[in-house]
C-alpha cells in the first residue's frame, strides 16, 4: 500500500502545482505537458496499485477463511498451526538492516511530496545573485564550453542546437529586432532580444532599449550604476539564470536591491573593473519604478 501513498502523493503534489499556478516557479510553461502527462500516469498508476492490493488483500481473507473451515472440518491443526491455532509465517525475513533500507527509501521519497504541497516556492531573487556570484562571459564564449555552468547577464541558447542551425537562428533573430524603431523588450521576448544584444552589441550602440527587472547593486563603479535583472528559464529551475545589463541612471539615483524599475535609454559600453573586461551599458535617460510582476520569471522558446 505504500507505492499507492507515493504515487498518488507525487501526482496529488503536481495537480495542485498546476492548480495554484506555483508550477510557473519551477518550468518554463511550454514544457508544461510533461508534468501534467506525469500527473496523469502517476494517477492511474495509484490507482491500478490500490485495486492490486486491495485483490490481494480479499484473497488474502478469502485464504484464511477458508483454512480455518478445513480446520474445523477435519478437527487437525493445519500443517502451520502450532496446535494452540495460531499460523506462523513460512516467509523469509528480510530482518532489521531491509527494513531500515526500505523506511529510509520512502522516507526519501515523501520528502518531495511533503515540501512542495506545505512549502511555498519562493521567488528567485537578489540573495541567489549573492550568493552564487556571477561573471561576464565574453562576447566570444559560449556555454559550449561549461554547459554545467550558471547563465549571467548574456542569455546563450547556442548549447541546444547545432553550430549550423544556431547561426542561422541567431542572425535571423537580430534581423528581428535590428527591424524595430526602439528595442522595448516584453517578458515574451526578453531573453531573445538580450541575446541578440550581447551576440551583436555593435548593431544596438546609440539605439534606444528598454525593460523591466529587479535591481541589484553588486560592486558598482561608483553609486550611478546599478545591474538589472530578470531570472529566465529555458526548460526549467534547474537551467535558469539571471540576465539583464549594467545601467547608469542618472545622477543622485537611489536604489536598493531587488527594487523593480522600468528603464529606457540608449546603448553605450563601459569597462567594468570586477570583470576586467569592457561590457554594454544603458545610459538611461527615463525610468521609473514599478510593481514586481505576478510572474517575476521570463521564458525563452526555443
Amino acid at each position: 500500500m505504500i507505492r499507492y501513498f507515493i504515487l498518488f502523493g507525487f501526482s496529488f503534489m503536481f495537480f495542485m502545482l498546476h492548480y495554484t499556478g506555483e508550477i510557473k516557479k519551477y518550468i518554463n510553461m511550454k514544457y508544461a505537458y510533461l508534468s501534467i502527462s506525469a500527473i496523469v500516469i502517476m494517477g492511474l498508476l495509484s490507482i491500478f496499485e490500490f485495486v492490486r492490493v486491495s485483490r490481494q488483500q480479499i484473497a488474502e481473507e478469502k485464504r484464511q477463511a477458508a483454512g480455518l473451515a478445513d480446520q474445523h472440518e477435519c478437527g487437525c491443526p493445519r500443517h502451520d498451526d502450532d496446535g494452540a491455532g495460531h499460523f506462523h509465517d513460512h516467509g523469509h525475513s528480510h530482518g532489521k538492516e531491509s527494513k531500515l533500507k526500505r523506511i529510509i527509501s520512502c522516507v526519501i521519497l515523501f520528502v518531495p511530496i511533503v515540501t512542495g504541497l506545505f512549502l511555498p516556492a519562493a521567488a528567485l531573487d537578489s540573495s541567489f545573485v549573492k550568493a552564487k556570484g556571477f561573471s561576464f562571459p565574453g562576447f566570444d564564449e559560449n556555454i559550449q564550453s561549461n554547459p554545467g555552468a550558471h547563465q549571467f547577464l548574456k542569455p546563450d541558447s547556442s548549447v541546444f542546437y547545432r553550430p549550423d542551425d544556431y547561426s542561422d537562428i541567431k542572425d535571423r533573430e537580430l534581423a528581428e529586432f535590428l527591424n524595430r524603431q526602439a528595442v522595448m523588450l516584453t517578458d515574451r521576448d526578453y531573453l531573445m532580444g538580450m541575446e541578440a544584444i550581447y551576440n551583436s552589441p555593435g548593431s544596438f550602440t546609440g539605439r534606444k532599449i528598454g525593460f523591466d527587472g529587479f535591481v541589484y547593486k553588486g560592486q558598482q563603479v561608483d553609486g550611478n550604476h546599478y545591474f538589472v535583472f530578470r531570472f529566465g528559464f529555458i526548460h526549467c529551475v534547474a537551467d535558469s539564470g539571471v540576465f539583464g545589463m549594467l545601467v547608469e541612471f542618472p545622477q543622485n539615483t537611489h536604489l536598493s536591491d531587488d527594487d523593480w524599475v522600468h528603464v529606457e535609454g540608449k546603448l553605450t559600453f563601459e569597462l567594468y573593473q570586477p570583470f576586467k573586461q569592457t561590457i554594454p551599458v544603458l545610459k538611461a535617460d527615463k525610468w521609473e519604478p514599478i510593481e514586481a510582476p505576478e510572474d517575476p520569471y521570463v521564458y525563452r522558446s526555443l
